[in-house]
Formats: C-alpha cells, sequence, structure tokens
C-alpha cells in the first residue's frame, strides 16, 4: 500500500481550503430591505461586495412597514455588504436617509428609513 508524503498532503489539504474560501465568496447573500415607517419611500440599496459596487435596486418605491428581498455579493467569508438612501414618496412631505451596513448575514434585514432632513450636496 502506498503512503502520501507530508508535503503532498500539506499541498492537498490548501488547495482543499482555497477551493472552499472561493466558493463561499462567489455566493450571494439574500437579505430583505425593510421600511420600519408608516410613510412610502424611495429606496436605493448599493452592492458594496460586488466588483465593481453597483445599485442593486434602484429608486425601488417601499410601502410603510413592507419589506423587499434582494441578493448582494457575499465576501471572502460569506457576509453581505449594502449602503442605502432613501427618501419620503411624498413630495409635500420631503425627508431622507442613508446608512452603511456590513456583515449581513442570510436572511438578515436592513431597516430603512427617511426620518432626517434632506441636505443638498
Amino acid at each position: 500500500m502506498r503512503t502520501l508524503n507530508r508535503p503532498v498532503i500539506i499541498f492537498t489539504f490548501w488547495l482543499m481550503l482555497l477551493v472552499t474560501a472561493a466558493a463561499v465568496a462567489d455566493d450571494a447573500v439574500t437579505i430583505r430591505v425593510y421600511n420600519d415607517g408608516a410613510d412610502d419611500i424611495v429606496v436605493t440599496v448599493y452592492d458594496l461586495n460586488a466588483q465593481p459596487p453597483g445599485a442593486v435596486l434602484a429608486s425601488q418605491r417601499i410601502n410603510g412597514f413592507a419589506w423587499v428581498p434582494i441578493s448582494v455579493t457575499a465576501d471572502a467569508v460569506g457576509s453581505g455588504h449594502v449602503k442605502w438612501t432613501a427618501r419620503t414618496a411624498d413630495a409635500s412631505f420631503h425627508r431622507c436617509g442613508y446608512r452603511d451596513r456590513n456583515g449581513l448575514a442570510k436572511d438578515d434585514s436592513v431597516r430603512v428609513s427617511a426620518e432626517s432632513r434632506c441636505v443638498e450636496n
């Protein structure tokens, strides 16, 4: 019976570890974008793990206390990273909001709101 030498075993172990890490990095993370207020809002969500980073939800209207499922790119450890902006859908009561969320796991909720005064850049 043949036996494998130690360098071959170590090389095989590291190769399997590398393949597993690459598979996790290519997976998507499904999350919920949740409007935690009563007012309808218009939301844009950016996937910051994507190469290049880009919008996965663009100017989507979300009714009060409703949610929308989205998929974002997982990083090397399987977590999502998003940045969102929101504004009220009602032009007569204009409010805004934004935030960055990192470390998102499968089925996490990202609460979005538009409760701050809008600032022009």
